[in-house]
């Protein structure tokens, strides 16, 4: 059911392009957001142009991250195997625990590939996983959040990256649960404070992220025949257009996001968002069952 008339292609570009770098962050879930978005305009989810659309789009929020965060990630590597304080070991630095923390989230996430793929199109299930992670991430907020004051990532141990990297393939799972409010939550539970669980979800979600939209990006590629048009282009000037729109705006919208969530976090909680959540997540409930 299409709740918005047809619009301007430019327009809904710049429109969705907000969409992505807006939630691509927050622990609100992206993908719900998107896959909300493109219902309401009246997207066909099936056409291999908004299949490409909305990789592109990703992509253009993900670079913010490695750009944002240079300087840190520079200083691990120049700090590398020892770490800041040097009291790391190759096995416990935290590069080492990010990739590990990765690779914890891509093998499950990779072995329920055609699981994530069925539930990606259901808007019932993003309901109830924007719900119930409302629910979990507002009590565990409440309860850890201001019990957990120190630490930051140079402090986090093996198990910690474990259960973190474990906990955000829920996100792949269940669409609408947010990779960043799996990861936070589960870095909560673990005793990390609010900010350092922060800083983590986003340094594990550069290489999630670069994984899964590169491994999209290549299956897209490998079957061009699936490539469809949009308004009766594709590739074309106008179609190169509409897609730089789009990239553009999510890259400059998310960077604005990361400052300013890192910012918020450091004097606030995530009750905000946890709210946000649940109240989505019924709105959507209604306009399913209408």
């Amino acid at each position: 059911m299409t709740l918005i008339p047809p619009m301007n292609d430019y327009l809904l570009s710049f429109i969705l392009g907000i969409i992505e770098g807006l939630t691509e962050f927050l622990p609100v879930s992206s993908t719900a957001h998107l896959r909300i978005s493109e219902a309401v305009f009246g997207i066909d989810l099936s056409n291999g142009y908004w299949k490409m659309f909305s990789i592109v789009i990703q992509l253009g929020a993900i670079l913010c991250l490695p750009i944002y965060f240079r300087r840190r990630i520079l200083e691990f590597l120049a700090t590398f195997p020892r770490g800041i304080r040097g009291d790391r070991t190759a096995a416990n630095h935290p590069l080492t625990l990010t990739i590990l923390a990765f690779l914890c989230t891509a093998i499950p996430a990779f072995l329920l590939t055609k699981l994530i793929g069925k539930n990606l199109e259901k808007l019932s299930l993003m309901a109830w996983s924007l719900i119930i992670g409302g629910v979990v991430m507002w009590v565990v907020d409440a309860i850890y959040g201001e019990r957990n004051k120190s630490g930051d990532v140079e402090t986090i141990r093996s198990g910690q990256a474990i259960w973190i990297g474990l906990c955000q393939t829920l996100s792949a799972v269940f669409p609408g649960t947010s990779r960043s409010m799996s990861t936070i939550t589960a870095g909560e539970l673990a005793s990390l404070s609010r900010s350092t669980a922060l800083e983590f979800s986003f340094l594990v979600s550069i290489p999630t992220m670069v994984a899964a939209t590169g491994y999209d990006l290549f299956k897209f590629v490998r079957h061009p025949q699936e490539s469809g048009s949009i308004g009766g282009f594709g590739l074309n000037g106008h179609g190169v257009m509409v897609l730089s729109i789009g990239f553009l705006v999510s890259f400059l919208v998310a960077w604005a996001v990361v400052a300013w969530f890192m910012n918020w976090v450091r004097h606030r909680g995530f009750t905000p968002f946890a709210v946000y959540r649940i109240l989505a997540g019924i709105a959507v409930l209604v306009w399913v069952v209408r």
